[in-house]
C-alpha cells in the first residue's frame, strides 16, 4: 500500500522537527541547507528515523527543487 503526503520543508532551521497540519499534510523543519540536494537527503533520513520506515520506502515524487514536496511512502 502506498501513501502520498504533502510536505513543506523549512530548511536552515535551528532543529529538526515535524509539525502535523493534517493526516497527509506536514511542515518539516530541517537544519540542512537547500544546497546540492542536502535538504532532500536529510528529509528522507529524518522521516525514516522518526516514522521507523526504511529509507528505500520513501520517495520524493514532486518538488525536488522546491520547499513544497510530495512524498510517496510504501507501507507493508
Amino acid at each position: 500500500m502506498k501513501k502520498q503526503i504533502k510536505i513543506k520543508v523549512l530548511p536552515c532551521s535551528s532543529r529538526n522537527e515535524i509539525i502535523c497540519i493534517s493526516e497527509n499534510d506536514y511542515k518539516i523543519k530541517l537544519t540542512a541547507a537547500p544546497v546540492d540536494g542536502e535538504a532532500n537527503k536529510k528529509l528522507i533520513n529524518f522521516l525514516s528515523k522518526e516514522w521507523k520506515i526504511p529509507k528505500s520506502k520513501i520517495e520524493i515524487t514532486k518538488g525536488l527543487t522546491s520547499k513544497n514536496k510530495t512524498i510517496m511512502i510504501e507501507k507493508d
